[in-house]
């Protein structure tokens, strides 16, 4: 075979195939969601094109690491047939040659990727670690992550370098980190590495680029400027990396390495802090970055990258933080379409609302349109492919949600927001045994992640390991702050195991909590779900369609609820909500 070609990007009937960024769209730039052993068995398959492909030499490079049964490889080229259309029998591109193998028939084209490599080679693979302070005792922790935060924004819209995600660095931030280690555990080929220092109005950065493969030096460069050039540092170290690594940069991807959002310095060290108080995902600290993005916005109101912030923090207040929705997700939707209109290249505004649809609004279609947007915009946004992953599992539609999830998880392989949802997505489709290895390789990354711990314990609790689940819940609502719904899976599942007295407990708890701020009805009615009193858990479910409780969304596919599917107040709750 030859399937070790370089890689390109393959047109074929009503599709395009791109290997580089490992992507299936229509013509109309639709994605078309593929998990990863399907994608491989399509890319082997367009690659020898009119060739006979042998089962077992398909299998052999799909699986180059495991013995698996010819199921499959069946599977994975029914679900491609599935994709292309066209009636049984009259395969238009993968045809079944008995006793042989498979060909793919539908005449393929080469076409420029996406993404090129660089002439003579592969696609370059970059990471950029947090820079690290000069001096230990004066840690600037939100500048340090933003420097990187923003070289990774700019170097990543180079097409012949692939960069490494802020998720996916973030744990490489340790004063002791070396940077050759971190290189080979993200498996890149080139690490920019660095120290900074801030003193009263100026700054000091020492980077250098790193070969992971020797240890050696490519590049490394001192600039000790004032506070307000900080953009003119960032500037020059992504010119000068891009130098380092012979990258050949058109016009407008030069336009886009020294793109600034902003040119307030000011402005620009809230909206790190904010960024760097988000990423905690607790209620708060994700009320310290709502402050820091207002503030980055009373500075500079032209600034999108602040308003994207903005939108996130807000968005997520109701599921972290127990906030009324009207409170939160109309300053959600104001600040995402704020960004958009700022900058409509942004895929994480449209990201952002995709999430906003589908949660608050129950517009299925328009969360769907979102979705579609922030992937078109950018492919390689693991946030956008996340959403999407979210919207299609709360539709039912699995295959396809474990498929974007996947991606993402491809894209930030170790983003504990990332691996956690994903893992959410494998438990909403019934993939126990998946869900749980997902979210416990989650919890190695970060013991103390509670939303992983969350959905660990509900898998738990689907699998009938009841001390395992209240084990899980009491942690995540111990390092949640008090998540309400943390709470009241703990006393669903002592009503599950017939423990009413310590079920009722809990809901006076929850009760007493209530008298002092907001608790979703939702959870409320999960409670009285597994005390096994419909009657109040419909109550509080009718008092969560009037509060448009974001954990409605899930109610298709959420397994707790299976018991009252056939009662007609139930059916009427799905189709008001637009199922």
């Amino acid at each position: 075979m030859t399937d070790s070609a370089p890689s390109r990007t393959f047109e074929f009937g009503d599709f395009c195939l791109d290997a580089e960024r490992r992507l299936l769209r229509r013509r109309d730039g639709t994605l078309v969601p593929l998990t990863s052993k399907v994608f491989e068995t399509l890319l082997c398959l367009v690659r020898n094109s009119g060739t006979v492909l042998a089962k077992e030499a398909l299998m052999t490079s799909i699986w180059p690491d495991s013995i698996v049964e010819e199921n499959n490889l069946t599977q994975n080229i029914s679900a491609l047939r599935r994709i292309f259309g066209g009636n049984p029998g009259t395969h238009r591109y993968i045809v079944t040659v008995p006793g042989r193998g498979y060909r793919f028939v539908a005449a393929v084209a080469q076409a420029r990727p996406e993404k090129t490599s660089a002439p003579g080679g592969a696609l370059k693979t970059l990471a950029v670690l947090p820079f690290k302070p000069l001096l230990p005792e004066s840690r600037d922790a939100a500048l340090e992550m933003g420097i990187a935060d923003t070289l990774i924004a700019r170097l990543g819209k180079i097409r012949e370098i692939a960069v490494s995600p802020l998720s996916s660095v973030r744990r490489y931030g340790g004063l002791e980190q070396d940077p050759v280690a971190a290189g080979l555990a993200l498996k890149v080929q080139s690490v920019l590495d660095g120290t900074i220092q801030r003193s009263g109005d100026r700054i000091r950065v020492n980077a250098r680029l790193i070969n992971v493969a020797d240890g050696a030096s490519l590049w490394t460069d001192r600039f000790d400027e004032k506070f307000t050039d900080v953009f003119g540092v960032e500037d020059a170290i992504s010119g000068r990396v891009a130098h380092a690594l012979a990258l050949h940069l058109s016009p407008e991807e030069q336009k886009q390495v020294t793109k600034r959002f902003t040119d307030n310095s000011a402005a620009y060290q809230l909206y790190l802090t904010g960024r760097y108080h988000w990423s905690r995902i607790t209620p708060p600290e994700i009320r310290k970055s709502i402050e820091y993005f207002h503030q980055a916005i009373a500075l500079d109101p032209g600034y999108a990258l602040a308003y994207v912030g903005l939108a996130e923090a807000y968005r997520s207040l109701p599921i972290t933080s127990d906030i009324p929705p009207n409170e939160a997700i109309p300053q959600a939707k104001i600040a995402a379409a704020k960004a958009i209109e700022i900058d409509d290249s942004l895929a994480e505004p449209h990201a952002s609302l995709t999430f906003i649809r589908f949660w608050c609004d129950w517009d299925w279609a328009g969360a769907g349109r979102s979705g579609q947007r922030a992937l078109q915009l950018n492919p390689d946004s693991a946030f956008a492919h996340i959403s999407y992953a979210h919207l299609l599992s709360d539709l039912g539609r699995h295959e396809e949600a474990i498929a974007h999830g996947e991606r993402a998880r491809e894209l930030e392989p170790v983003s504990l927001i990332i691996n956690a949802l994903s893992g959410a997505v494998l438990y909403y489709a019934n993939r126990l045994e998946e869900a749980v290895a997902r979210l416990q390789s989650t919890l190695d990354l970060e013991p103390n992640f509670w939303v992983a711990r969350l959905f660990l314990g509900k898998v738990c609790t689907e699998q009938k390991k009841f001390p395992e689940a209240l084990d899980h819940f009491a942690r995540a609502r111990d390092t949640s702050h008090g998540n309400s719904e943390t709470i009241a899976m703990i006393g669903y599942v002592w009503g599950m195991v017939g423990e009413p007295a310590k079920a009722r407990k809990v809901l006076r708890e929850l009760q007493s909590i209530a008298t002092q701020r907001y608790i979703p009805p939702v959870n409320l009615a999960v409670l009285h779900l597994g005390l096994g009193e419909d009657d109040e858990a419909f109550a509080w479910l009718e008092k969560a369609y009037q509060d448009r409780d974001v954990r409605l969304s899930f109610l298709k596919v959420d397994p707790k609820w299976d018991r009252l599917r056939t009662d007609s107040r139930f059916a009427s709750l799905v189709k008001r909500l637009g199922f």
